[in-house]
């Protein structure tokens, strides 16, 4: 009876060694062991039968019985050391990263419309001879209204068009300070172009609290209205092609005199009507005239003996005309699916 047991405890050792090594996975793993180790295994109905032993046979199965555990644990924990490391291998392996592989291209941005237009406009005036100035957003009451002949009664000093950050400093109404600016640092002639942000109370399909400005001036002895002609049509030129017509009305500005609006032929209709231009044939695209003698001598400047023009000009206007947009909110909406179409 002994012997016969015993026997079975050796046969399982080589039984328990072939599963193992067939087994594929920790869970098959698993199941052998159970069924040679567990409660309801092989190696526990062999101690089962301990009672129909004699004392002095019984400690021999047991010596026989812990020897087979151990041996089958160890093989066990073997097999199972062998597995997590091939799953570990398996898995290092699955997300391994190919380095000669392109990498994943980050999405290309690209310029904004307003800024690409205002690079454009900055771009046709720099061949005629004009340097870019800058000013401050913040501005003093002087400089944004006094010194460029506005007066105290004039309607751009109330509340509703201008953001008053105290009684004497406010958010710039346009870029024209810097006209003040540059003549009080300079001395003629002088050609300058004023990009920048300008803010006014007002918020539609054609107006927004901040947008983009463009001045534009030139200083220097026997300035004429002609130039200004000569100055704005190689400009329109250049930005809405060769042949665009111009055309000049007299209007009011209070730092020119005389002052006009400049319009273009329309360049969605061809000048024949159409919804944009109300049937017109003509955009308005700036405000144009010769500098008032009052803003020279707010600055020190003789206008006996210096004469000058100044234009300026919306930047998100032209842009509407440039690209055929119609409601000014969208430059401002961060749409990529508009902002991709430029």
């Amino acid at each position: 009876m002994l012997n016969d047991l015993i026997d079975s405890l050796t046969a399982f050792k080589h039984e328990a060694e072939e599963a193992v090594l067939q087994a594929g996975s920790e869970q098959e793993l698993e199941g052998i062991r159970v069924a040679f180790l567990g409660k309801k295994g092989k190696v526990s109905d062999v101690l089962k039968k301990v009672g129909s032993l004699t004392n002095e046979e019984r400690p021999r199965l047991g010596q026989s019985a812990n020897e087979t555990k151990r041996f089958l644990e160890e093989i066990f924990s073997k097999r199972g050391a062998h597995l997590a490391l091939t799953l570990k291998e398996k898995k290092l392996q699955s997300e391994r990263v190919d380095l000669t592989l392109p990498g994943r291209r980050i999405p290309t941005g690209s310029l904004h419309p307003v800024t690409t237009v205002c690079e454009e406009i900055t771009k046709a005036f720099i061949p005629l001879g004009f340097t870019v100035e800058e000013g401050p957003d913040i501005e003093t009451d002087f400089y944004n209204f006094e010194a460029l002949n506005i007066p105290k009664d004039h309607p751009a000093r109330e509340m509703q068009d201008t953001f008053y950050l105290s009684e004497n400093f406010l958010l710039r109404t346009h870029t024209s300070p810097v006209q003040i600016r540059t003549m009080e640092k300079y001395s003629p002639p002088l050609r300058v172009l004023a990009p920048g942000t300008v803010y006014r109370c007002d918020s539609d399909v054609t107006h927004t609290p901040m947008f983009h400005q463009v001045e534009g001036f030139v200083v220097d002895k026997k300035v004429t209205f002609a130039q200004l002609k000569g100055v704005l049509t190689t400009f329109v030129e250049t930005i809405f092609g060769a042949g665009v017509q111009l055309r000049f009305r007299p209007s009011f500005f209070p730092f020119t005199e005389p002052s006009a609006e400049v319009d273009i032929q329309c360049v969605i209709c061809g000048g024949e009507g159409c919804r944009v231009c109300k049937s017109t044939g003509w955009l308005e695209i700036l405000g144009a005239g010769m500098i008032d003698p009052e803003v020279f001598k707010a600055v020190g400047y003789d206008p006996d003996v210096y004469s000058g023009f100044a234009f300026g000009m919306g930047v998100e206007r032209i842009a509407m005309l440039k690209y055929g947009i119609k409601d000014l909110r969208m430059f401002f909406e961060n749409d990529v699916r508009f902002l991709e179409q430029f």
